[in-house]
């Protein structure tokens, strides 16, 4: 037997991690026969599947007919695992302080894969802000969190994160990239305007356990006319609040010695 060939095997497992990982990456819901395609099977194999992962509220259809698409229920499970929930618990106070001294909003980013998903965030204390979803992912190379990210790692990690972007990119243009990163590491955050709202320019800063970069506190600095606060003053403010969790996260999750 290949030595690569895994000692046991669950079919009905691998066929409902095969769909739940499809889902995963699709932009749009799936209907059943682009699901069969997309993971090589049957019909008649996957649907009896897509039922119980309805009914287990892991996917849903959103037009109510055959489309499928994932729910929150993954995203919330992986929330309630101890280090992310400690993490969150630890940001969430300095994130409040942040976005009332900045009057914008914040939000904290952690890599997935190829790509940076967020996972919480506070809405901006005043009438106008940017707001953005938790859950919302993008890919490493086109935010300004991500190359915060890559920016605070070691070689090695920097180096397979590079080999999963250009398996998913693979017209990426890494020269470029390290470029910027070395712009970034220098700066002590990243300055990079969004490639999804014209007129908003992404601040991120790194949050530090140990040797390298857990998550990256953004803010999408908005800017406003009679302003209190312009962007370099956020971006000071931003760096001091991540030095803060990074601090506190050393320490120890709350109500913890």
């Amino acid at each position: 037997m290949p030595t690569d060939s895994p000692k046991y095997r669950a079919p009905a497992l691998d066929k409902g991690l095969d769909i739940l990982e499809l889902l995963a990456k699709a932009t749009q819901p799936l209907s059943i026969a682009e699901i069969s395609d997309g993971v090589g099977r049957s019909r008649g194999e996957i649907f009896r599947m897509l039922q119980v992962l309805e009914e287990r509220d892991y996917i849903s259809r959103p037009d109510g007919e055959g489309s499928y698409s994932l729910t929150p229920r993954l995203f919330r499970l992986g929330m309630e695992q101890p280090p992310v929930k400690n993490l969150v618990e630890t940001a969430m106070p300095v994130m409040h302080r942040l976005a009332d001294e900045i009057d914008q909003s914040c939000h904290l980013v952690v890599p997935s894969q190829e790509q940076i998903v967020v996972i919480a965030r506070v809405d901006p204390p005043g009438e106008t802000g940017l707001v953005v979803r938790v859950g919302h992912r993008r890919p490493i190379s086109h935010s300004a969190s991500g190359y915060v990210l890559l920016a605070w790692q070691t070689d090695d990690t920097r180096e397979r994160w590079f080999r999963t972007m250009l398996d998913h990119e693979p017209g990426l243009k890494r020269a470029r990239i390290e470029n910027t990163l070395r712009e970034v590491r220098g700066a002590g955050l990243a300055t990079i305007p969004s490639e999804v709202v014209d007129g908003v320019t992404d601040l991120s800063a790194p949050i530090i356990e140990g040797n390298h970069a857990v998550c990256a506190l953004t803010v999408p600095f908005i800017e406003r006319r009679g302003a209190k606060i312009d962007m370099k003053a956020t971006a000071r403010l931003l760096v001091a609040a991540a030095a803060d969790i990074s601090t506190d996260l050393s320490h120890g999750a709350p109500g913890q010695p």
